[in-house]
């Protein structure tokens, strides 16, 4: 039986054009290959996801900062170092602006004062000067001088009842004494410029004078109120009263 026998020939050498082409159906066959790989959902899966690079930071100074931005960094600065300067300017001046009027309520406040007391040691001066008023130490000075301090007290009494009833009671004598009216035998005689009993004048003791039942000033200032309050005035009174 006959062989059939191919017989080869001496091989050509490849040339450029024929190894590109070879190149090229394997990197097709490859393609395929991987493409039949790839699951059917068209989705790709990786079993670890890479790891994240840590970042390094540097210390150090960055070194040749373009000019530029050295000078905004500087300009910056300035601003900041402006608005900390004016907000410090405007703190001292509310801090002036406060003390000053301090210092004016301190001095107002001294002012008043001042007046206060000018005003305090005038009347204390007028005070002395209508005190020092002085009356003659007998029956028309006594008269006057109560009668000045009963008007103080809105008590009425002219001159004329006064005297007059001083002249009946007493015959002007401060040191007059009842010993022998019916006061007199109670143990509470009458006495003074107007025969006032002791519990009349206490209880008719006018402010300003005396409490010596004998003081002649006294002794009329309290009758004369005893007496307004009994019969409306001492002018109403022309006998014991």
């Amino acid at each position: 039986m006959l062989k059939n026998i191919l017989s080869r020939g001496p091989s050509r050498p490849l040339n450029r054009t024929h190894k590109v082409a070879m190149a090229g159906v394997g990197t097709l066959g490859a393609a395929a290959v991987a493409f039949t790989a790839v699951p059917a959902s068209g989705q790709t899966t990786t079993s670890e996801a890479a790891p994240t690079a840590k970042v390094a930071y540097s210390t150090q100074q960055i070194q040749h900062v373009h000019p530029e931005v050295t000078g905004r960094l500087a300009g910056a600065d300035q601003k900041v170092a402006a608005i900390e300067a004016k907000k410090e300017a405007a703190t001292k001046a509310a801090a002036a602006k406060t003390a000053a009027k301090k210092a004016a309520a301190e001095k107002a406040t001294q002012t008043r004062a001042a007046k206060a007391t000018t005003s305090r040691s005038a009347q204390r001066v007028e005070v002395k000067q209508v005190s020092a008023k002085s009356y003659a130490d007998n029956l028309d000075g006594w008269i006057r001088e109560a009668m000045a301090i009963m008007d103080k007290h809105d008590i009425p009494g002219s001159y004329s009842g006064i005297h007059r009833n001083i002249i009946r009671e007493s015959s002007g004598n401060p040191r007059a004494i009842n010993d022998w009216d019916i006061n007199a035998i109670n143990g509470i005689p009458s006495k003074g410029l107007l025969q006032v009993i002791p519990p009349t004048f206490n209880a008719y003791h006018v402010p300003g004078t005396s409490w010596d039942i004998y003081d002649p000033v006294a002794n009329i200032a309290a009758a004369c109120n005893y007496a307004a309050d009994k019969y409306g005035t001492m002018d109403n009174v022309d006998s014991a009263y």
